[in-house]
Formats: structure tokens, sequence, C-alpha cells
């Protein structure tokens, strides 16, 4: 009873730190990323007729580098430990948050971003370590929370940014960035060790290094990096028309920046809310079954706020749909953190963090594409029609079967 306790409060004890962690790499991230065509215009000297086209480049170029090398850092995780790779990324980033403080032109700004999809790779370590800590019957709560916090970060990020480059300017968003992550690379010093189960892989891959499973002979691997993929691109195919749209609806009001950021929020506040309750659910009911329903339910609120002609019925349907979208990512990670050994999960969530990256460099280009050729209200049909395809097929082949 007594090493069941400590065992208890071992991953509750973990779950805190990492909470920690996830809150700190998350509102780093999107405190500054919001701001980046006026840091470059404003910091960096960018020509206003291209400012566009340096934060479409800005923003792509770390996706890319990250998409390829976090299947590398996750088998370089599997083979020397998920801790030392969430300290590199933690190490890493800081200096480039650091970097991207000090650059002078838009070009350097395209190399801190590239370094940083370099360094990137601290979420799947995040999500690795936490799957080999956890009791079994707590893992949907786990990733739940998680998810959660990391959401709730994409909303608390731009707010405290917008302050920050108000009062002291966007260089010192990247300094502050930077000692965030610093902390989060302290923390795994001092606070987080490699779980157990990781020791023991690693002892064992030592003794056996070419008895590693085949990880792409996995069906369920490659289906749920296929709908990692898609889910990532149907939530960023929005991003290209959203602020659009939000100001058509709205009309001739003041402040429709500040308007558009409180809709944008409104998803943040849904997603942040309801993860640990889509965790919880997944855990009873089972992941595949709450992952079909929170698709189709997202998918059918995705088609609806294409219909609304005013705004407040559309933030409406915004918070709605995110309630489900939340709950899509925490199943596919638990799926996954069900399905793979403690020898293979570094690699297993790299492959995902990669296909992530992948889905949201299509999403917004996608977003645009059909945007200019058909109409902003077919973006969210199209979205809502894959997102319920999506839900069909895992339905049928996981639920039904």
């Amino acid at each position: 009873m007594t090493e069941e306790i400590q065992g208890n409060r071992s991953w509750k004890v973990v779950l805190a730190i990492l909470v920690c962690n996830i809150l700190f790499m998350s509102a780093s991230y999107t405190m500054i990323i919001p701001f980046l065509p006026l840091y470059l215009a404003e910091e960096l000297g960018a020509a206003p007729e291209h400012v566009n086209l340096w934060s479409g480049v800005v923003f792509s170029a770390s996706f890319v580098v990250s998409a390829v090398m976090a299947p590398i850092w996750g088998r370089m995780a599997d083979t020397r430990g998920k801790r030392l790779m969430a300290m590199r990324a933690s190490l890493l980033l800081a200096v480039s948050y650091f970097l991207g403080g000090i650059v002078q032109s838009p070009e350097e700004l395209v190399g801190m971003r590239m370094f940083q999809g370099f360094a990137s790779g601290l979420w799947p370590m995040d999500l690795a370590i936490m799957t080999l800590y956890a009791p079994s019957a707590k893992l949907g709560l786990c990733l739940g929370i998680m998810q959660g916090v990391m959401t709730a970060g994409g909303v608390v990020g731009p707010l405290f940014g917008g302050v920050l480059a108000t009062a002291f300017g966007m260089r010192m968003s990247f300094f502050l960035a930077a000692g965030a992550l610093f902390v989060n690379f302290l923390m795994f010093v001092f606070l987080i060790k490699e779980p157990p189960a990781s020791v023991q892989a690693m002892e064992k891959q030592k003794e056996a290094p070419k008895a590693q499973p085949k990880i792409w002979h996995m069906p369920l691997l490659r289906d749920m990096l296929l709908c990692g993929t898609l889910v990532s691109m149907i939530i960023m195919i929005l991003q290209p028309v959203l602020t659009t749209y939000i100001a058509a609806l709205a009309g001739d009001i003041p402040n429709i920046v500040f308007v558009a950021g409180l809709v944008f929020s409104l998803g943040g506040i849904a997603g942040a809310i309801t993860a640990p309750i889509w965790g919880k659910l997944g855990q009873r009911k089972g992941f595949f079954r709450v992952m079909a329903l929170a698709m189709v339910c997202a998918g059918v609120g995705l088609f609806v706020q294409g219909i609304p002609d005013t705004l407040v019925p559309f933030a409406v349907m915004q918070f709605t749909c995110s309630m489900f979208l939340s709950g899509i990512h925490p199943a596919i990670n638990a799926v996954l953190a069900e399905n793979s050994s403690a020898e293979i999960k570094g690699r297993i969530f790299g492959y995902l963090f990669s296909a992530q990256q992948v889905g949201s460099m299509a999403g917004p280009i996608l977003g645009g594409v059909v945007a200019t050729c058909i109409g902003m209200h077919a973006v969210f049909y199209v979205a809502g029609s894959i997102m319920v395809l999506l839900s069909l097929a895992v339905w049928g082949k996981y639920v039904r079967a």
C-alpha cells in the first residue's frame, strides 16, 4: 500500500511539473507568433508591401525543419533518454528565443525560426515522459490536462505578449520567452528523472540493439499519424481567413482587432476547460469511441460556423466547436501510448509531432486556396466535411470492428 501511495504521488508530482513546463512553452510561443508582422515592420525594417510574404516565410520555416527533425529526436530519445531530449529541446529553444530578440533583419529572423525548428521536440517528450509515469487508469486524465494547459497557454500568451509589446517592445517578449524556456530546462535538470520504464528499455536495447520493434509495421501507427496530420490541417485551415471573416461579420465597428482577439480566445478557453473532461471520458468509454464522437461533433460545428451572417452566432459556434476539437488530440495521444512499449515511445510521439507539423503547414495553404477560389464560407464547409469523413473512418475501422 505504501509503495502504491508513493507511486501515485510520483506521477502527480511529475504531472504538476510538466503542467508548468507546458504552460511556459505554449505561452512563450503564442505571445510572440501573432505579433511577428509587427516585429518585421517596426523592428526589422521589412518593407510594408513585403511584410505578409516575410510573415509567411518566417512562420513556416520552423514547421519545415521540425517536421524533418522530430523523428530523429524521437529515435534518440528511445536510445539516450526522454529526459535528455527534453533538456536539449528546452535549452536550445531558450537560445532560439534569445537570438530572436537580437536579430536585425528579416533574413536573420528566418534563420532564427529555422534553428527553432531544429531545436523543437519538447512537447512530444513531455507526452512520452508522462505516458511512462501515469498509471494506466489515469492516462486519459493526464493527457487531457496536458492538452488543456497547452490550449490555455495559447490564450494567455497573446494577451501577455500584447501588453509586453506595447509597454516594452517586441524584443522584451523574446527575452522573457528565453527565460521561461531556460526555467523549463532547469526543471528537467533538477526535478524530473528518466522514467524507470524508459531506463529499462534503453538497457534492453543496448543488450539487443537489432531487436527493436519495427514501428512502421504497425497499421495503427500509420492511421493515427494520418489522423494527426488531417486534424492539424483542419485546425490550421481557418488561419488565413478567420480574422477577415470575423471583420466581415462584425461590420463597421471600432476596435476590430480587440474583437477578433476576443473571438479567437473563446476557442482557447473552451479547449482548456473541456480537454481534461474528454480525457476522463475516453478512459471510461474508450479512446477510439471518444475520438470519433469528438470528430463528428467538431465537423458539424465547423460546417455550421460557415452559416451565420452576424458575429454573435459565429462566436457561439466558435466556442462550441472548440469544445469538441479539444477532445481529438488527447485521444490520439492516448491510443498511441496504450499501444506502444517504452522503447519506442520517443519515436512514436516524434513521428506524431512531425505529422502534425506537416498538417499545420498544409492547412493555411489549403484554406487560402479555397477562400480565393470559392469563398470564405466554403473554408468552413470543406473543413467540416473532412472532419466528419475522418470520424466515420475511425468509427468504421476501430469502433464497429
